[in-house]
């Protein structure tokens, strides 16, 4: 039985391995041990304080295997993406360059440095290990997330976002660094995504240019990497399209990967998930049902496992003993459940819209 719960002192050694394998390398994740450390400690305080709106709070979770006794995976939450260094991202805007003595008309795509997404809480740092990978562990580990995000919305901002890591070439290069970042810097993407790691990305929004960066002016491939994901990332952004999430104009500084956003409440575990009294029965004697994510109602303490979604005719979710033990839950304790599975995605799902549709200022 795979449990989400928050990160301890214990999970550094596995913190290391995952942010050493993670692919690519993620910024947000360091293989750093000291910054790992501090990851940690910052997490616990955030569970531990009270908080009454979004501000500088790192909530990081990780996914931990019982049987192996150790966590395999792991992912956080920041309550508010610039509560301590503004969020950078490049906004894309269309500007017209007209003349009418020359009968001239021009739309040209440009790319505008933007801190608009410095309010949103930002899901991000996800790893787990391969061998979890294609299984229901990745649902249990992304969306989790927003299982804690709904009993706690105080915490956290209305709108929600996500970013994706970009594009990289087969030498494991960014085509839109390359062509953008490294002019400014004079360093390869690898050695910049690891000091960017350690430090933080505002380093890079304080040294680009601040004027717009015109599309037509950079190299074919930079053009084509801009809000395009890492193959590696594919499925991981089409569930979150299916949950509700919406591709925005927005793109990462460094590797122009795409930013998502949502209105938390627009998003399907929000819509779907709901409170039951717990009622415990022998796991052979459970109804047959759909998988789904079941929280426990405690901050510090929070525990979210896949369970079936058996509910009486009375309305109570009928647990085994053992995943009751796991969720530190007694018979008539309310938990909160909602199903694994996302609906298919219908006419106007967020898949089928166009790749720059935008609702609404992120």
């Amino acid at each position: 039985m795979l449990v989400v719960r928050p990160v301890v002192p214990m999970d550094l050694p596995a913190l290391e391995r995952l942010a050493s394998d993670a692919v690519p390398q993620l910024t947000n994740l360091p293989a750093h041990r000291d910054r790992l450390e501090e990851r940690i400690a910052r997490s616990r305080q955030a569970f531990a304080a009270e908080a009454a709106f979004p501000g500088d709070e790192h909530y990081s979770f990780v996914l931990e295997d019982p049987e192996r006794g150790e966590a395999v995976g792991t992912a956080t939450i920041r309550a508010q993406a610039g509560a301590r260094d503004a969020y950078y991202t490049y906004r894309q805007e269309t500007l017209i360059h007209a003349s009418q003595q020359l009968n001239v008309r021009r739309e040209v795509q440009t790319l505008a440095l933007s801190h608009e997404a410095s309010e949103a809480s930002l899901l991000c740092a996800y790893s787990l290990e391969p061998r979890y990978r294609g299984t229901s562990a990745e649902s249990l580990l992304r969306r989790a997330r927003l299982m804690f995000i709904a009993q706690y919305p105080e915490r956290f901002a209305g709108v929600l976002a996500m970013a994706f890591p970009g594009f990289l070439d087969g030498a494991g290069e960014s085509p839109f660094w390359n062509s953008v970042g490294r002019h400014f810097f004079m360093r390869d993407y690898q050695e910049i995504n690891n000091l960017a790691g350690i430090r933080s990305k505002s380093f890079i929004a304080e040294v680009m240019p601040q004027f717009p960066l015109y599309l037509p002016l950079l190299t074919p491939q930079a053009r084509a990497a801009i809000g395009r994901e890492h193959p590696d990332h594919e499925p991981a952004l089409a569930e979150m399209l299916g949950e509700g999430f919406l591709r925005s104009r927005h793109v990462d500084i460094f590797d122009a990967g795409p930013v998502i956003k949502a209105e938390r409440e627009r998003l399907q575990t929000f819509r779907r998930a709901a409170w039951h009294p717990v009622r415990i029965r022998p796991a052979h004697a459970l109804p047959d049902a759909e998988p789904a994510m079941v929280a426990n109602q405690r901050l510090e303490g929070f525990c979210c496992v896949v369970a079936r979604y058996a509910l009486s005719p009375t309305g109570q979710l009928m647990l085994s003993p053992e995943h009751a033990e796991r969720l530190g839950v007694e018979e008539g304790r309310a938990v909160l459940a909602a199903p694994l599975a996302l609906p298919g995605m219908g006419e106007g799902s967020a898949e089928e819209r166009d790749p720059g549709y935008d609702e609404g200022e992120l």
